[in-house]
């Protein structure tokens, strides 16, 4: 049997050369640069890989630009491993964005008397002697800044994935990083230690879930390639047992990363025990990975068997929606009604997933489903991102406070970090003149279209519900007095990356509500995913 050498498209897979390349050297940096100089070291390598990996993704996406229009603009690379085409480069831009707003975050030190906000040495036990050695020496895991590169990585590998092995392969390159950052707190370290068991052992289950799923899914389409499962599916076979079984296994591994009912059991405990910084990333960054994941796997490979998947889709949406925006109604930690808020969200978004893909089939001037999801994802990154990065800076003696009682006349104090905060829960309400008006406007409308309209009603329902925990806290933060003995929360002055973040973020809210047409533009003219 003669060897023939692989073919890899090293241009069109740049980016993701980028991110891995730089993910290995931040492992070389903390093994040979002395400690005192590792976390400027780290923060300059990270950034710049981020920024490299975007600028090579922009010009990826300029390449296919010129190739073509519509269904067959774009390359299937690493012998058909990897998918590059709009929606790939796209999410690849979008992960990117949010990733160096998490490199930034990960890098803030003026809100722990000049540590960063991770542990000193996570090997150590939380109240031992060897943690306050490690604490009184100012230790900082920079290890960090090369983990969260392998999952920007991932993250980038799992939308763009032309198989189902190398789709496991890139799930699994995503989450293991992120249990590390979830248990790695500087304080609280038993809550996020306990944060990080729960993801773990919760995402350990769903990997089985999905890697069952693709043995049922290869039994039945004799191929792992998404091209070749939608062949099998449209040729039709008497064994579709094995197709549907294995759709509903690959669907418990995907609607686990997006945290979506009945599957959001880790999620608020996850949030509120991580350090901020990784939920803010991994908030974000994670739904935009696992919903590519999941638009390519129902469009590419099962979109000839859309009227089996879809009413598990309803169901699912319509529970999500539910769950999340009931169970935030009772939270009193601010993270974690931004968790079940981000549970809501999910729901919104399978709404969308619900609609009509091709624009060959919509009307000229319609939305299609993957144009809103993709407009979605972008407005729920930037609000979600913002508001998790101002969480950081409303503080305590203990350090972080989100405490539903400690914001109490928090507009009063700091009007402006109030008011910001206060706008970005408004988007996520979908006001008007917000970001998130608009999202949930093109997902509404791409449901209705595709005649889920019943989702649509309990979406709308479930918007209502989510309005009175979000008024909630502005009521509290701005026309609530604290108690004479009660202790409040005050604003620490973070630093600039910080300070950038959440400016970057609430002015993209505000231009993506006003003047949402541009990136509504470009989320169609990516096309729809090749095969």
């Amino acid at each position: 049997m003669d060897f023939i050498k692989p073919t890899i498209e090293y241009a069109e897979l740049s980016p993701l050369f980028i991110v891995f390349g730089v993910a290995v050297l931040g492992v070389v940096v903390e093994a040979f640069v002395a400690r005192p100089h590792r976390h400027v070291a780290q923060v300059a390598l990270a950034s710049a890989g981020v920024v490299g990996a975007f600028i090579a993704t922009v010009l990826v996406g300029i390449n296919l630009a010129e190739v073509g229009e519509g269904v067959g603009r774009g390359v299937v690379g690493a012998e058909g491993s990897v998918v590059v085409d709009g929606p790939s480069v796209y999410l690849w831009g979008l992960i990117l964005v949010f990733a160096l707003a998490g490199v930034a975050l990960f890098s803030e030190r003026r809100l722990e008397a000049g540590v960063p906000v991770f542990a000193g040495q996570a090997a150590t036990l939380p109240g031992s002697e060897g943690e306050r050695e490690a604490s009184t020496a100012g230790l900082a895991h920079t290890e960090v800044y090369p983990l969260v590169m392998f999952a920007v990585g991932g993250m980038m590998l799992f939308p763009a994935s032309g198989d189902l092995l190398t789709m496991f392969v890139a799930l699994e390159v995503l989450s293991l990083p992120l249990y590390l950052l979830c248990g790695l707190a500087r304080r609280r370290r038993l809550l996020s230690q306990e944060a990080a068991l729960k993801y773990f052992l919760l995402g350990a289950f769903s990997s089985g879930f999905f890697l069952y799923g693709v043995a049922l899914v290869y039994g039945y389409a004799g191929s792992m390639s998404l091209g070749a499962i939608h062949n099998a599916v449209v040729a039709g076979s008497e064994d579709r047992t094995l197709l549907l079984l294995g759709i509903a296994m690959l669907s418990v591994g995907l609607l686990f990363k997006v945290g979506a009912a009945p599957f959001q059991a880790w999620t608020p405990d996850v949030y509120q025990g991580a350090p901020t910084a990784v939920t803010a990333f991994m908030s974000a960054a994670t739904k935009i990975a696992a919903f590519g994941a999941i638009l390519r796997l129902y469009y590419v490979a099962f979109g000839a068997d859309r009227w089996d998947w879809q009413p598990m889709l309803w169901a699912v949406a319509i529970l999500t929606m539910l769950v999340g925006a009931v169970l935030a109604c009772v939270q009193s930690d601010v993270k974690r009604m931004l968790a079940y808020s981000s549970v809501a969200h999910t729901g919104f978004l399978l709404t969308g997933v619900l609609g009509v893909q091709s624009a060959t089939d919509l009307a000229d001037g319609q939305v299609t489903s993957l144009q809103a999801v993709l407009f979605y994802l972008t407005t729920y990154g930037f609000a979600t991102v913002g508001a998790f990065a101002v969480v950081t800076v409303v503080r305590d003696a203990n350090g972080e406070a989100p405490s539903f009682v400690r914001w109490t006349g928090l507009g009063k104090r700091s009007p402006v970090v109030a008011g910001v905060f206060a706008f970005f829960l408004l988007s996520m309400a979908g006001i008007p003149l917000t970001a998130g008006f608009v999202g949930k406007w093109a997902v509404f409308t791409v449901a209705m279209s595709s005649g889920a309209w019943p989702v649509v009603l309990v979406a709308i329902a479930a918007s209502i519900i989510s309005v009175y925990f979000y008024v909630r806290y502005i009521r509290l933060m701005f026309f609530t007095d604290p108690e004479p003995d009660e202790v409040v929360a005050t604003v620490t002055t973070p630093s600039p990356f910080t300070s950038v973040t959440i400016g970057l973020c609430a002015v993209a809210t505000l231009v993506l509500g006003i003047v949402p047409g541009p990136v509504l533009d470009l989320a169609a003219q990516v096309g729809d995913f090749i095969r």
